[in-house]
């Protein structure tokens, strides 16, 4: 069995219809203190000291031209497939690890 993949972008929905601008206009005059927040509970310091920040997020990809020694390349190849994205990686740990050390410097 075959399966499309779909992917939406704002250019491709609906515009939106007068009814609707109004109604996101009057939400968004709507003062915060009018909001009914009672069925969302309240989270602790606990609670926000144990979250993650950034868990889904996923950097944007960008296409560039790079040049890398041979045995590099070869190195990287050898491991099988995905070895630009282990490029990736690599780069990225190192990024991290410098950003980690400036932050003690």
């Amino acid at each position: 069995m075959k399966t499309k993949t779909v992917s939406h972008t704002p250019e491709s929905q609906a515009p939106l219809t007068d009814a609707q601008r109004e109604r996101l206009a009057e939400l968004a005059a709507m003062p915060d203190e009018t909001i009914d927040t009672s069925d969302i509970p309240e989270l602790s310091d606990e609670a926000w000291a144990a979250g993650t920040r950034g868990r889904f997020y996923r950097p944007v990809k960008q296409q560039i031209t790079a040049r890398v020694d041979a045995d590099v390349l070869d190195w990287l190849k050898s491991e099988g497939k995905g070895y630009q994205g282990r490029l990736n990686a690599i780069l990225r740990r190192e990024m991290l690890a410098s950003l980690k050390q400036a932050r003690r410097a």
